[in-house]
Formats: structure tokens, C-alpha cells, sequence
């Protein structure tokens, strides 16, 4: 048998085995989902509209299912969905791609049928912006094409199994899955129980390191990184703190701050309360954000 005839095989079969398992979000397909357990479905965040969301299997069964849990940061949503007659996929070493691992892409088409595409990793590590603009790090590359509707869609492995949700597409023939690893799977399980994670908002406007240089020294101030608060919304954590217009936050929660992904990771792993340090003109000073009025340093 040919290199060909082995991978028509491994095509066909594998659509065989996982096309149930593949399901389009959305009226008219905006994207795709995948079938993680009985009754939950796995998707994108930015394929949902809302609470409720119509669900297309692939045998042409069109239902409505019910958000359960929702993370706009991470573009990640699990769906409480009627899944009878399709099997969950199983789940790979999604932590164990590398660089010319084969993969097959797997996404709803609008008809109800399922696309398999052939591909391989061309990187891993690479990183996008989710749909409210934070840093999304540890994702792979990869080749299989991917039609428009297919985000949300799995990312297999030669036998089938998830190795990756794919999210996101970086220019020709080139495209970016979430990577099936230890850490996805714990936040996947957290959504499907309706724990939809909370992040500390802080409230405030930045700029980032490079222009608060610039400004800082327009004015004869020292340079130093950091974020500029440029604006700070009434009645949020930063107000509540004393943080006004023109401070340089460089630091949060005892987390280096020298650019605004810096500041909002910090945020996604910090409890309130937590201290910031800032710099208010030459400065040094640190408050205590959501704690109460606490601060120390010269005003």
C-alpha cells in the first residue's frame, strides 16, 4: 500500500470514528464543537450569541443547549446539550505534539456533514489574542486546513483521539489549537460544572511600557517600565485603592509589571485583596486593592 492509499485510509476511518462526535454551533454553523461527555459539548467562546445556542449533530439532529460554563479570556465554553447517539472522544497526549507530528482536523460543515483535513504541527508554544484582547499562550500550529465554521473544532491525533481544540487561524494555510493537556481538561471539567472562573477587574485605562517612557520623560521624569494608568473607572478596585491618572503600576500582588498582558495576568491569578506598587511622579508608593484604605509611601 501507497503513502497515499495509507493516509485515505487513515482519513476515512478516522471520519468513520469521530464524525458523531463533531457538531456545529451556532445557526448556520458559526463554528464547531466536540462532544467531551455525555450531554457536554466543548467549544469556542466567540461561536456563542447568549445563554442558549442551537446545536447541529451530524446525523442532521438540530437541538438547543444551555451554556454551563463560559470563559471570554480563554475562548473556551462547555455546552449542556443532548449528545444521545454520539460518543464522547477520547482524549490524547495533547501535551506530547511536536514539530511534524501528523494531526487531522475535524469541523462541522453547513450541510451537517464533518470536514476531516490532513496536516502536520508545524510549532508549538505560539500565542494569539482571545476575543477580549488577553494573551493566549501555549498553543500549536498547525497545517490542516480549516474551513470557516471549523473553530471549535478538534485537532486529532492518528487514532483519533483530541489532541487540541482549534481556535484560531494566523494567515494562509496556517491555523492555532488550544493544546488537549492536563491543564485545559482541569478547566474544561470546572466549566462543565458551571464554574465559570472569576478574574479580578481592576478598572483602569493603560498605556503601554514604551509610551509611558515616552511620556514620563516629556515631562522630565525618570524612565522606568510599567504600565501608565491613563483613565480609572468610577467605583472599581482601582478607584476604591487611591490609584489616580498618570501612575506607573510596576507592580501587583508581588508580580513585575512592565506591560499591560503583565498587569492582567497578574489579575487572572490574584486574589482580592492584593497589594499594587506604584510610582505617582518620582514616587515609590504601594496600596491595597479591594482591602480597604491602605497605602504606604509618600503621596
Amino acid at each position: 500500500m501507497t503513502a497515499i492509499e495509507e493516509l485515505q485510509t487513515a482519513v476515512g476511518k478516522i471520519a468513520e470514528r469521530v464524525g458523531p462526535s463533531i457538531v456545529g454551533i451556532g445557526r448556520g454553523t458559526r463554528g464547531s464543537g466536540v462532544v467531551i461527555a455525555a450531554g457536554k459539548v466543548l467549544t469556542n467562546a466567540h461561536n456563542l450569541r447568549g445563554d442558549e445556542v442551537t446545536v447541529t449533530f451530524a446525523d442532521g439532529r438540530r437541538t438547543t443547549g444551555k451554556v454551563a460554563g463560559y470563559d471570554s479570556e480563554g475562548d473556551l465554553a462547555v455546552i449542556d446539550v443532548d449528545t444521545a447517539g454520539a460518543t464522547p472522544l477520547d482524549w490524547g497526549d495533547g501535551a506530547g505534539l511536536s514539530v511534524g507530528t501528523a494531526v487531522f482536523g475535524a469541523g462541522a460543515s453547513h450541510d451537517g456533514g464533518t470536514r476531516i483535513t490532513f496536516g502536520l504541527v508545524s510549532a508549538i508554544a505560539r500565542e494569539f489574542r482571545g476575543p477580549g484582547g488577553r494573551r493566549i499562550a501555549g498553543s500549536v500550529e498547525h497545517t490542516a486546513p480549516l474551513a470557516p465554521g471549523s473553530s471549535g473544532g478538534a485537532l486529532l491525533d492518528t487514532g483519533g483521539r483530541l489532541v487540541g481544540l482549534n481556535t484560531n487561524r494566523i494567515g494562509e494555510g496556517f491555523y492555532l489549537a488550544l493544546p488537549a493537556d492536563d491543564g485545559l481538561r482541569t478547566r474544561i471539567d470546572a466549566l462543565g460544572r458551571g464554574e465559570s472562573p472569576k478574574r479580578a477587574r481592576l478598572g483602569v485605562a493603560v498605556a503601554p511600557s514604551h509610551v509611558a517612557r515616552r511620556m514620563r520623560r516629556s515631562v522630565g521624569l525618570p524612565e522606568r517600565d510599567g504600565v501608565l494608568v491613563r483613565g480609572v473607572e468610577e467605583g472599581s478596585l482601582a478607584d476604591g485603592a487611591g490609584i489616580e491618572a498618570g501612575d506607573l503600576i510596576v507592580e501587583a500582588g508581588g508580580r513585575p509589571i512592565t506591560a499591560a498582558d503583565d498587569l492582567l495576568e497578574a489579575l487572572d491569578a490574584l486574589e482580592v485583596p492584593f497589594d499594587v506598587k506604584l510610582v505617582r511622579g518620582t514616587n515609590e508608593r504601594t496600596v491595597r486593592v479591594g482591602g480597604g484604605a491602605s497605602a504606604t509611601g509618600e503621596a
